[in-house]
């Protein structure tokens, strides 16, 4: 290793002792890194010359603000599909159940990915296609993890309409759905957009916690009994929580 890349992974070293701790004196980062003195000393001046750290008047240093830059980057350019399409192509080919992404658009959800290949049955869902975000479970998996007032607001001002027989336009009933899934960490629907099928699915979040996106399993609602409602749900939620780490979010 010449003298160059030795010293860009010591700064990396440096700079990933701040993942742990928000903020560190010279000494710790000597301590903590095990890099001589006048090493550190130098790696810490270029670092805060560009702008990757910066030196409180308490003599700490932290992160600086171009990592902020960098880190709206790369949050503008993830694609949620794209992070979520393996995830969602391994439980399909587990289960042979329909497997839908959907993300919110203003009151409603719109479906941004979908594998049904090995499902005999076509189902409601479509790429593009939008549902309420009262009815069916995807869609409720975004709204039951809303903010308790964003979801007062939605259901005062919604008109609940019925799409097939089991769509709930009772809000006392939704309400009652919201707070079992919170417990629960998953939504289940019968019949709400189209009779005769049925679907489970789980929130996924963004890096600050909150909620952009709900993941489904779904198919005819015969399939939706007993066990397997327990073995379908565990496996959504997994699915959810590993999309929503890949997405930076911490339990």
């Amino acid at each position: 290793m010449n003298n160059k890349n030795k010293t860009v992974v010591r700064s990396m070293d440096v700079l990933n002792l701040f993942i742990e701790h928000t903020e560190l004196s010279f000494q710790e980062i000597i301590n903590l890194s095990g890099i001589p003195k006048t090493s550190v000393y130098r790696m810490l001046a270029s670092l805060e010359e560009m702008g990757f750290v910066e030196k409180g008047s308490d003599s700490k240093y932290r992160l600086g603000l171009l990592f902020l830059k960098f880190g709206h980057l790369v949050l503008a350019r993830i694609d949620i599909r794209q992070i979520a399409y393996p995830f969602m192509n391994e439980l399909h080919n587990d289960i042979k159940e329909a497997i839908n992404l959907i993300v919110r658009e203003g009151n409603e959800a719109i479906y941004i990915e979908k594998i049904d290949t090995k499902q005999k049955v076509r189902l409601y869902t479509a790429i593009g296609r939008k549902s309420p975000l009262y009815a069916g479970a995807c869609s409720r998996a975004v709204l039951s993890f809303l903010p308790d007032s964003e979801v007062q607001e939605y259901l005062e001002s919604t008109e609940l309409k019925s799409f097939a027989q089991g769509t709930i336009t009772d809000k006392e009933r939704i309400y009652e759905a919201i707070n079992q899934a919170r417990i629960d960490g998953y939504t289940i629907s019968h019949s709400e957009l189209e009779n005769h099928t049925s679907a489970i699915a789980a929130p996924i979040f963004n890096h600050k916690g909150e909620v952009i996106a709900g993941i489904s399993i779904a198919g005819i609602e015969a399939n939706y009994q007993g066990e397997n409602i327990e073995n379908y749900a565990k496996k959504v939620k997994k699915v959810a929580e590993e999309i929503s780490m890949r997405l930076g979010y911490i339990k």
